[in-house]
This record gives C-alpha cells, sequence and structure tokens, in this order.
C-alpha cells in the first residue's frame, strides 16, 4: 500500500511541519467553506423575507 522507499517522501524533523502546513491550509479552506455558507445563509433568509 504505502512505498516507505519513495524518494519524494521526506523524513526527519520536516514532517512536523509539512503536518502543521497541511492542518493550516485545511483549517483555513474549512473557515472560508463555512464563511461562504453563512454568507448563502444570510442572502437566502434576506430574499425570503422580501417576498411576505
Amino acid at each position: 500500500m504505502e512505498n516507505k522507499s519513495d524518494p519524494t517522501r521526506k523524513s526527519g524533523k520536516s514532517a512536523p511541519k509539512d503536518r502543521e502546513e497541511r492542518l493550516k491550509a485545511a483549517l483555513k479552506a474549512n473557515l472560508a467553506r463555512r464563511k461562504a455558507q453563512s454568507r448563502a445563509r444570510r442572502t437566502s433568509e434576506g430574499t425570503d423575507n422580501k417576498d411576505e
């Protein structure tokens, strides 16, 4: 399954930094997605109230 002799795979102390960078990017993407969902909800709520 996992090729441990992969030359592109880094070892040593750089692994925690790579993990931190991946987590940081995932958190940023998650936050952006949640903000977009919140904006969409506010926009749809605003248009629903105008019809009544």
